[in-house]
């Protein structure tokens, strides 16, 4: 049987506006525009930038002041190559 690891975000560089670049636990460093993914309830207060920035790297992925955060699975998968 295969032995399957969930990939985590590892560091995160801010670029600028809303992009960020990322990189993962299987070593590939990502470029990923959050702006498209701001939109509900929570997600809108990060459209001002100086929320957007407070953001912090837990053990899995990034997350926001007010609890926001998103799968490492998501990122990948939204993301380009750096």
């Amino acid at each position: 049987m295969e032995h399957f690891e969930p990939i985590r975000v590892v560091d995160v560089e801010y670029l600028h506006d809303y992009v960020m670049e990322l990189e993962f636990s299987n070593g590939e460093r990502r470029i990923v525009d959050f702006e498209p993914f701001l939109h509900g309830k929570y997600k809108e207060d990060l459209l001002d930038k100086h929320k957007f920035i407070q953001f912090g790297l837990t053990d899995w992925t990034l997350e926001w002041f007010n609890g926001v955060d998103f799968a490492p699975e998501f990122l990948y998968d939204h993301s380009t190559a750096a």
